[in-house]
């Protein structure tokens, strides 16, 4: 009888034993799991805030590339070095990096269509004619021969974007297709009309008459949202502020370059932009400093693009900063813009958006 109970005994000693033992591997897999998890959270904290700062030296590094430029230059092309992406690796290439990668690329914000030019500013009243045009063409060279396009009116579109960005909400819609607040009211869900400057291009989705295939795209072609812009804005009489919607035909991309052209000659678009390009030697053959050269363009010289639509010159610029780091990724978009300071007479940038994902 003793033994069996010195048995049990020893019996529940070991099952204890086991239990226990149990409990503590449990306890020490779980510990060994939280530790790795926060090294592991610790190095990605880490690497975020690297990448953050590496990031941000590669939207420096091209500021001070635009301003070199500025110095150098009062015209703005895609000859120059801030749009070449190798003379853009070489300036990164000093950066002191011990590991990871930086890519960086400058666009001109200003070879764009300027959505906000089309009302007069500051009254914010009329249309801008110039742009009002200018629109027409954009847009219809755009529908056509896009099938998913088919149905967008570009009448419709236009006189609503004026509706949108001018100031008399209480007046009358623009011609018979226009659209004011009590519009946008009775929609689901509804909106107001903003009445004034678009403040980001993806408010234009919003305006009547677009569309998502129009404004975003479809397939592999773009949307409209890739050659407008919402900045542009410069200084009028006193405090007010106006945007003369001037084009950089410099860098205008082909869509925009076919929109500056009078109706009938915007096949001619092509050769503006291959014009550009030419170099003889690895070197760039045509001086595009005079916002008339496009004259000299084969089969151009008796082409008129309105004056109040082109210049050579911006001070507005995109920049996109990519790191990469130990697998991961970080981009930085920053939106600036050249100004002189009043006070040193030098030029520097001012940051007009920035945003990092």
């Amino acid at each position: 009888m003793a033994g069996k109970i010195i048995a049990n005994e020893r019996g529940i000693a070991l099952l204890v034993t086991l239990a226990v033992t149990a409990i503590l591997i449990v306890a020490s897999l779980e510990m060994n799991r939280r530790m790795r998890t926060a090294v592991f959270s610790a190095a990605a904290a880490r690497d975020r805030i690297t990448l953050l700062q590496m990031a941000s030296a590669g939207i420096h590094a091209a500021q001070a590339i635009l301003v070199q430029d500025k110095n150098n230059s009062d015209s703005d092309s895609l000859q120059e070095d801030w749009a070449d992406p190798d003379k853009i690796s070489v300036v990164l290439q000093d950066m002191p990096l011990k590991e990871g990668t930086v890519k960086v690329a400058i666009s001109d914000e200003l070879g764009k269509i300027q959505a906000n030019s089309l009302v007069k500013f500051p009254q914010g009243r009329d249309f801008n004619e110039p742009q009002r045009l200018l629109w027409d063409r954009f847009l219809r060279s755009f529908v056509a021969g896009n099938e998913d396009l088919e149905e967008t009116e570009p009448e419709t579109i236009i006189n609503s974007l004026k509706d949108w960005l001018d100031s008399g909400d209480d007046e009358a819609i623009t011609g018979l297709s226009g659209a004011e607040s009590d519009y946008y009211r009775d929609l689901d869900p509804p909106y107001a009309c903003r009445n004034g400057p678009l403040p980001h291009i993806s408010e234009l989705a919003l305006v009547n008459g677009m569309t998502p295939e129009l404004f975003e795209g479809s397939g592999q072609i773009p949307g409209i949202s890739s050659y407008t812009t919402v900045y542009g804005m410069t200084a009028a009489a006193g405090s007010a502020f106006t945007y003369e919607g001037k084009i950089n035909i410099n860098t205008a991309d082909l869509p925009v370059l076919a929109a500056l052209l009078p109706f009938g000659e915007e096949g001619l678009a092509e050769a503006i932009y291959e014009y550009r390009q030419e170099v003889s030697d690895e070197v760039y053959i045509h001086d595009l400093a005079k916002p008339n050269w496009y004259k000299d363009v084969p089969g151009l010289s008796d082409v008129k693009i309105d004056p109040d639509l082109i210049t050579t010159s911006s001070d507005i610029f995109r920049i996109e900063s990519v790191a990469k780091l130990n697998k991961m990724k970080m981009t930085i978009t920053a939106v600036i813009k050249r100004e002189k300071s009043a006070q040193t007479g030098k030029w520097g940038c001012k940051v007009l958006h920035w945003q990092a994902e």
